[in-house]
Protein backbone atom coordinates (compact mmCIF):
# COMPACT_ATOMS: atom_id res chain seq x y z
CA UNK A 1 0.00 0.00 0.00
CA UNK A 2 1.55 3.82 -1.05
CA UNK A 3 1.26 6.67 1.26
CA UNK A 4 1.26 10.07 0.11
CA UNK A 5 3.84 11.97 2.94
CA UNK A 6 1.44 13.63 4.31
CA UNK A 7 -0.07 10.71 4.90
CA UNK A 8 2.67 8.42 5.50
CA UNK A 9 3.46 11.03 8.62
CA UNK A 10 0.33 10.47 10.02
CA UNK A 11 0.56 6.75 9.95
CA UNK A 12 4.15 6.90 11.62
CA UNK A 13 3.06 9.07 14.62
CA UNK A 14 -0.11 6.53 15.07
CA UNK A 15 2.00 3.54 15.52
CA UNK A 16 4.35 5.07 17.39
CA UNK A 17 2.05 5.63 19.92
CA UNK A 18 0.81 2.06 19.58
CA UNK A 19 4.39 0.84 20.21
CA UNK A 20 5.24 3.00 22.53
CA UNK A 21 1.58 1.81 25.01
CA UNK A 22 2.75 -1.93 23.83
CA UNK A 23 3.99 -3.03 27.08
CA UNK A 24 6.05 -2.09 30.22
CA UNK A 25 9.47 -0.83 28.88
CA UNK A 26 11.35 -2.56 32.12
CA UNK A 27 12.20 -6.17 31.89
CA UNK A 28 12.14 -6.39 28.15
CA UNK A 29 13.53 -10.33 27.59
CA UNK A 30 14.82 -11.69 24.57
CA UNK A 31 13.73 -15.09 23.12
CA UNK A 32 16.41 -16.24 25.42
CA UNK A 33 15.34 -14.90 28.44
CA UNK A 34 11.89 -15.77 27.96
CA UNK A 35 13.03 -19.42 26.93
CA UNK A 36 14.57 -19.44 30.54
CA UNK A 37 12.13 -18.09 32.14
CA UNK A 38 9.53 -21.28 31.42
CA UNK A 39 11.97 -24.39 31.61
CA UNK A 40 9.18 -25.72 34.42
CA UNK A 41 7.00 -26.19 31.49
CA UNK A 42 6.03 -29.48 31.21
CA UNK A 43 3.56 -30.40 28.16
CA UNK A 44 1.26 -28.90 25.24
CA UNK A 45 -1.21 -31.11 22.76
CA UNK A 46 -1.31 -30.54 19.08
CA UNK A 47 0.88 -27.37 19.20
CA UNK A 48 3.53 -29.13 20.87
CA UNK A 49 6.44 -29.41 17.57
CA UNK A 50 5.96 -25.65 17.33
CA UNK A 51 6.16 -24.52 20.99
CA UNK A 52 9.19 -27.18 21.38
CA UNK A 53 10.98 -25.32 18.35
CA UNK A 54 10.13 -21.50 19.27
CA UNK A 55 11.97 -20.27 22.60
CA UNK A 56 9.74 -19.39 24.90
CA UNK A 57 6.71 -21.08 23.78
CA UNK A 58 6.47 -24.32 25.51
CA UNK A 59 4.14 -23.06 28.78
CA UNK A 60 2.04 -21.07 27.04
CA UNK A 61 -2.17 -21.66 26.36
CA UNK A 62 -3.01 -22.07 22.77
CA UNK A 63 -6.54 -22.14 21.12
CA UNK A 64 -7.14 -25.52 19.01
CA UNK A 65 -9.43 -23.94 16.57
CA UNK A 66 -12.02 -20.74 17.42
CA UNK A 67 -13.92 -19.17 20.66
CA UNK A 68 -16.34 -16.69 21.12
CA UNK A 69 -16.04 -13.97 23.82
CA UNK A 70 -18.37 -11.36 25.09
CA UNK A 71 -16.61 -8.67 26.52
CA UNK A 72 -19.26 -5.66 28.31
CA UNK A 73 -18.66 -2.14 28.01
CA UNK A 74 -20.95 0.77 29.14
CA UNK A 75 -23.43 -1.97 29.94
CA UNK A 76 -23.33 -3.44 26.22
CA UNK A 77 -21.61 -6.78 24.59
CA UNK A 78 -19.48 -6.83 22.20
CA UNK A 79 -18.54 -10.52 20.63
CA UNK A 80 -15.41 -11.18 19.24
CA UNK A 81 -14.63 -14.43 17.25
CA UNK A 82 -11.09 -15.40 18.49
CA UNK A 83 -9.46 -17.32 16.05
CA UNK A 84 -7.37 -20.09 17.13
CA UNK A 85 -6.69 -21.48 13.59
CA UNK A 86 -4.43 -18.77 12.32
CA UNK A 87 -3.18 -17.39 15.50
CA UNK A 88 -3.11 -20.37 18.38
CA UNK A 89 -0.71 -18.76 20.83
CA UNK A 90 -2.08 -15.29 20.31
CA UNK A 91 -5.69 -16.33 20.61
CA UNK A 92 -5.01 -19.08 23.31
CA UNK A 93 -3.11 -15.89 25.62
CA UNK A 94 -6.50 -13.56 25.26
CA UNK A 95 -9.07 -16.68 25.82
CA UNK A 96 -6.58 -17.51 29.12
CA UNK A 97 -6.85 -14.10 30.35
CA UNK A 98 -10.04 -13.51 29.77
CA UNK A 99 -11.36 -16.96 31.72
CA UNK A 100 -8.65 -15.89 34.67
CA UNK A 101 -10.60 -12.61 34.74
CA UNK A 102 -8.10 -10.25 33.90
CA UNK A 103 -9.82 -7.62 31.84
CA UNK A 104 -12.37 -7.84 33.97
CA UNK A 105 -12.43 -4.00 35.88
CA UNK A 106 -9.34 -2.40 33.33
CA UNK A 107 -9.57 0.62 31.26
CA UNK A 108 -9.30 1.14 27.84
CA UNK A 109 -6.84 4.11 28.43
CA UNK A 110 -5.71 5.03 24.78
CA UNK A 111 -8.64 5.76 22.00
CA UNK A 112 -7.52 6.99 18.94
CA UNK A 113 -10.30 8.78 16.23
CA UNK A 114 -8.26 11.86 14.86
CA UNK A 115 -7.30 12.51 12.57
CA UNK A 116 -8.52 9.32 11.73
CA UNK A 117 -9.81 6.37 13.12
CA UNK A 118 -7.07 4.68 14.73
CA UNK A 119 -6.90 1.79 17.68
CA UNK A 120 -9.03 1.76 20.61
CA UNK A 121 -6.65 -0.56 23.27
CA UNK A 122 -6.75 -1.71 26.34
CA UNK A 123 -5.97 -4.68 28.90
CA UNK A 124 -3.19 -2.48 31.01
CA UNK A 125 -3.64 -4.71 34.63
CA UNK A 126 -2.49 -1.72 36.34
CA UNK A 127 -5.33 0.03 35.21
CA UNK A 128 -7.85 -1.68 37.83
CA UNK A 129 -6.49 0.68 40.30
CA UNK A 130 -8.20 3.86 40.24
CA UNK A 131 -5.40 5.91 41.91
CA UNK A 132 -2.63 4.32 38.97
CA UNK A 133 -1.82 7.51 37.09
CA UNK A 134 -2.97 7.73 34.22
CA UNK A 135 -0.06 9.07 32.17
CA UNK A 136 1.53 5.35 33.23
CA UNK A 137 -1.20 3.23 31.64
CA UNK A 138 0.15 1.51 29.00
CA UNK A 139 2.88 0.49 30.37
CA UNK A 140 1.98 -2.74 31.73
CA UNK A 141 1.23 -6.59 31.00
CA UNK A 142 -0.27 -9.91 33.10
CA UNK A 143 2.21 -10.95 35.66
CA UNK A 144 1.43 -14.93 35.93
CA UNK A 145 1.48 -15.29 40.16
CA UNK A 146 3.33 -19.04 39.30
CA UNK A 147 6.50 -17.12 38.34
CA UNK A 148 6.47 -13.73 39.25
CA UNK A 149 7.16 -12.51 36.05
CA UNK A 150 4.95 -10.69 33.22
CA UNK A 151 4.30 -13.55 30.35
CA UNK A 152 5.14 -12.23 27.08
CA UNK A 153 3.78 -14.08 24.01
CA UNK A 154 6.13 -13.99 21.00
CA UNK A 155 4.85 -12.19 17.68
CA UNK A 156 2.84 -14.66 15.42
CA UNK A 157 2.02 -13.93 12.17
CA UNK A 158 -0.30 -16.95 9.71
CA UNK A 159 1.15 -15.75 5.54
CA UNK A 160 -1.90 -16.66 3.21
CA UNK A 161 -1.60 -20.32 1.45
CA UNK A 162 1.44 -21.54 4.71
CA UNK A 163 0.62 -23.67 7.09
CA UNK A 164 2.06 -22.33 9.92
CA UNK A 165 2.58 -19.19 11.12
CA UNK A 166 5.71 -16.85 11.21
CA UNK A 167 7.09 -16.37 14.88
CA UNK A 168 9.46 -13.47 16.74
CA UNK A 169 9.60 -11.51 13.12
CA UNK A 170 7.33 -9.06 11.12
CA UNK A 171 6.55 -10.23 7.97
CA UNK A 172 9.57 -7.34 6.65
CA UNK A 173 12.16 -8.72 8.65
CA UNK A 174 11.25 -12.07 7.30
CA UNK A 175 11.11 -10.75 4.04
CA UNK A 176 7.63 -12.32 3.45
CA UNK A 177 5.59 -10.20 0.55
CA UNK A 178 2.69 -12.11 0.55
CA UNK A 179 -0.48 -11.03 3.21
CA UNK A 180 -1.16 -12.73 6.71
CA UNK A 181 -4.05 -14.70 7.34
CA UNK A 182 -5.78 -12.08 9.57
CA UNK A 183 -5.76 -8.41 8.73
CA UNK A 184 -6.07 -5.16 9.98
CA UNK A 185 -9.43 -4.70 8.28
CA UNK A 186 -12.48 -2.86 10.55
CA UNK A 187 -13.28 -4.67 13.77
CA UNK A 188 -10.12 -6.66 13.46
CA UNK A 189 -8.49 -7.17 17.27
CA UNK A 190 -4.94 -7.68 17.71
CA UNK A 191 -1.91 -7.41 20.59
CA UNK A 192 -0.01 -3.97 20.94
CA UNK A 193 3.20 -4.46 21.96
CA UNK A 194 6.34 -2.56 22.39
CA UNK A 195 9.42 -2.26 19.70
CA UNK A 196 10.35 -5.99 20.79
CA UNK A 197 8.57 -8.04 18.49
CA UNK A 198 7.63 -10.77 21.58
CA UNK A 199 6.50 -7.93 23.88
CA UNK A 200 2.59 -8.40 24.29
CA UNK A 201 1.68 -9.61 27.16
CA UNK A 202 -2.11 -8.47 27.93
CA UNK A 203 -2.64 -5.53 26.35
CA UNK A 204 -5.44 -5.47 22.78
CA UNK A 205 -6.67 -3.33 20.19
CA UNK A 206 -10.12 -2.70 17.84
CA UNK A 207 -9.14 -1.52 14.25
CA UNK A 208 -11.23 1.14 13.99
CA UNK A 209 -10.88 1.38 10.45
CA UNK A 210 -8.92 -0.92 7.38
CA UNK A 211 -5.35 -0.61 8.83
CA UNK A 212 -3.57 -1.96 6.24
CA UNK A 213 -0.07 -0.44 6.85
CA UNK A 214 -0.25 -2.77 10.32
CA UNK A 215 -0.09 -5.83 8.70
CA UNK A 216 2.69 -8.11 9.26
CA UNK A 217 4.14 -6.14 12.10
CA UNK A 218 1.12 -6.85 14.51
CA UNK A 219 -0.72 -9.84 15.50
CA UNK A 220 -4.20 -10.20 14.89
CA UNK A 221 -5.56 -13.00 16.89
CA UNK A 222 -10.10 -12.16 16.33
CA UNK A 223 -12.14 -10.01 14.96
CA UNK A 224 -15.74 -8.30 16.10
CA UNK A 225 -18.54 -9.79 14.71
CA UNK A 226 -21.35 -8.18 16.64
CA UNK A 227 -21.58 -4.46 18.83
CA UNK A 228 -18.90 -2.80 16.89
CA UNK A 229 -20.98 0.40 17.56
CA UNK A 230 -20.42 -0.38 21.22
CA UNK A 231 -16.72 0.20 20.29
CA UNK A 232 -17.11 2.80 18.11
CA UNK A 233 -18.52 4.64 21.37
CA UNK A 234 -15.89 3.91 23.73
CA UNK A 235 -14.12 6.88 25.08
CA UNK A 236 -10.72 7.08 26.84
CA UNK A 237 -11.41 5.91 30.69
CA UNK A 238 -14.04 3.73 29.79
CA UNK A 239 -13.81 0.67 32.00
CA UNK A 240 -14.45 -3.36 30.50
CA UNK A 241 -17.65 -4.59 32.91
CA UNK A 242 -16.90 -8.01 32.01
CA UNK A 243 -15.53 -10.38 29.88
CA UNK A 244 -16.76 -13.82 29.37
CA UNK A 245 -15.54 -17.05 26.99
CA UNK A 246 -19.18 -17.83 25.88
CA UNK A 247 -18.20 -20.57 23.35
CA UNK A 248 -15.33 -22.86 22.29
CA UNK A 249 -13.72 -22.86 26.17
CA UNK A 250 -13.07 -26.42 25.29
CA UNK A 251 -10.48 -25.38 22.68
CA UNK A 252 -8.25 -23.56 24.98
CA UNK A 253 -5.13 -26.03 25.87
CA UNK A 254 -2.77 -25.35 29.00
CA UNK A 255 0.17 -26.62 30.28
CA UNK A 256 0.18 -29.31 32.76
Amino acid sequence: MRFKVPQFLVAFLIVGALMLGGCSTQDVTSNSAIAEANTEATSVSESETISNNVPGMKNLPHLEGKATVVMTVNGSPITIEVDGTNAPFTAGNFVDLVQKGVYDGLVFHRVIREPQPFVVQGGDPQSKDPNFPENKLGTGGYVDPKTGRERRIPLEIKVKGEKEPIYSKTLESARVTKPPELQHKLGAVAMARSQMPDSASSQFYFALSDLAFLDGNYAVFGNVTEGFDVVNKIQQGDRIESAKVTEGANNLKTAN
